[in-house]
């Protein structure tokens, strides 16, 4: 019987572990002795990890963090790395409820199906059809059950940090195809300026965005002005109203993903080159005339000299994705504004931070936060690359080069691994979705590829 058939023939057993494991709420909570993700967690660990026991893998529960199953003998390893946590279910499910597996019209639903408990599953069941062959890879198979893939990748940074053997080579399944081979470098950076107000016009609050990575749709300001002043008129896009203070000010933006800004409008620039037009005084016009003046509409960093770009991942993507502001008591506050940018595959950080870093410190702004990671790229003539395409393409005749992003995927968490799959080109992927979904065929197609690519990889 080949690889194929075998797979074929495990489906309903794949299925069954799949509904298993999507039963369990699995979204972080409180943590608790062997559980530091929550119970959720931590049971999902258990029941994945006992699943394993069972198909003739060697287990290994890391303090609740992550575990792995592993097959074969070697000095070497190959790692498909995956999560079984869970982002929250959220409002609008209609066709079943999230913790409740589904099986309709040919589709898996419930939270994790897709995202990232079907493909790690798929990776399972890939791993027992091979052994079941008696394949004997020369390097050892893991397969990693990470815990915290959704808020923070923290399951990996203890993996690292307590002696978690580095693989010599992988992939997690937690991407897209036909192959992700570079992921563009994040930062988010909060920049902080004291404001100290004491004339007629006068910044009382500043607010907009949810998240630094989301090009904000909405932004206002409360001002205080005179009962007299004139305020200029509002336009399609800016709402200006009376208050019993002075005035609110609206912008209104359209909302993008951080790593493409140039497919949103920033509302939180709108508003501050509105308010430069207005005669604030002091700290609160410098700020706002340097947001303004700086940034405005700009996605790409422009004035800061930051605006990189190479042949592999495109341009630098330049997001302001928050501001707050308040008045204090004693007519002292801080506007802060947050910046979420992301530097092409083949550049540092050191290319482009300290430079945004010291336009803002010379123009009297402190850092408030700063968190960084790195860039992730892979040549294409690289072994993993062309060994993943061609398992991808063997399957599906697509013969598509592999990506770069500008998001990232759990690949960075861990050295030597890319992202492949599970999802397929122009198929639509509803993880962090209601109704989150996995097409069972899918499912068995996903369970061949990863079947080809760990034998490609561990022989």
């Amino acid at each position: 019987m080949d690889l194929n058939t075998q797979i074929e023939q495990l489906r309903p057993d794949m299925i069954a572990a799949l509904k298993t494991l999507v039963n369990i709420k699995s979204v972080q909570d409180a943590p608790a002795p062997g559980a530091p993700y929550g119970k959720g967690a931590a049971d999902c660990l258990a029941a994945a990890l006992e699943l394993c026991k069972k198909l003739g893998f060697r287990t290994h529960n890391m303090d609740g963090h992550c575990g792995w199953a592993e097959y074969g003998e070697g000095k070497e390893m190959v790692m498909v790395l995956g999560h079984l946590d869970v982002v929250p279910e959220g409002d609008g499910w209609t066709v079943c409820k999230p913790y409740e597996a589904t099986e309709q019209d040919g589709k898996l639903y419930g939270r994790g199906t897709i995202d990232d408990k079907g493909p790690i599953i798929a990776s399972v069941y890939a791993l027992k059809a091979l052994k079941d062959e008696g394949f004997e890879p020369k390097r050892r198979v893991r397969i990693v059950f990470g815990c915290n893939e959704e808020t923070g990748s923290a399951d990996m940074q203890y993996y690292l940090e307590h002696g978690g053997e580095i693989p010599a080579t992988g992939f997690t399944p937690d991407g897209e195809y036909p192959l992700i081979n570079g992921e563009k470098g994040v930062c988010d950076v909060t920049f902080e300026k004291k404001l100290h107000q004491s004339g007629d016009w006068r910044l009382l609050s500043l607010t907009g965005g949810t998240a630094p990575n989301i090009v904000p749709a909405h932004a206002s300001a409360d001002i205080a002005c005179p009962a007299d002043a004139k305020l200029p008129e509002g336009t399609d896009v800016i709402r200006v109203t009376r208050t019993a203070a002075g005035a609110r000010i609206e912008a209104e933006g359209v909302s993008a993903h951080g790593s493409r800004p140039e497919l949103g409008k920033n509302a939180i620039g709108r508003l501050c080159m509105f308010l430069k037009e207005l005669p604030l005084s002091g700290d609160a016009a410098a700020a706002v005339g340097y947001i303004a003046d700086m940034i405005g509409m700009d996605t790409v960093g422009k004035h800061f000299g930051i605006d990189l770009r190479d042949d592999r991942s495109g341009t630098l993507s330049f997001n302001l994705g928050m501001a707050r502001c308040d008045e204090g008591k004693d007519g002292a506050s801080a506007v802060r504004f947050t910046i979420n940018y992301r530097w092409p595959v083949t550049y540092t950080y050191e290319d482009c931070g300290p430079k945004l870093n010291d336009a803002f410190e010379k123009a009297g702004w402190s850092i408030a936060g700063n968190n960084h990671g790195v860039a992730l790229y892979q040549a294409p003539e690289c072994e993993l690359v062309t060994k993943l395409l061609a398992v991808y393409r063997e399957f599906t005749g697509d013969n598509s080069p592999a990506k770069c992003i500008g998001g990232g995927t759990y690949a960075k968490s861990i050295p030597n691994i890319l992202a492949f799959g599970p999802v397929f080109p122009g198929v639509p992927a509803p993880e962090h979705e209601p109704n989150e979904y996995i097409e069972l065929d899918r499912l068995v197609l996903n369970a061949k590829i990863y079947a080809a690519a760990i034998r490609a990889l561990a022989e």
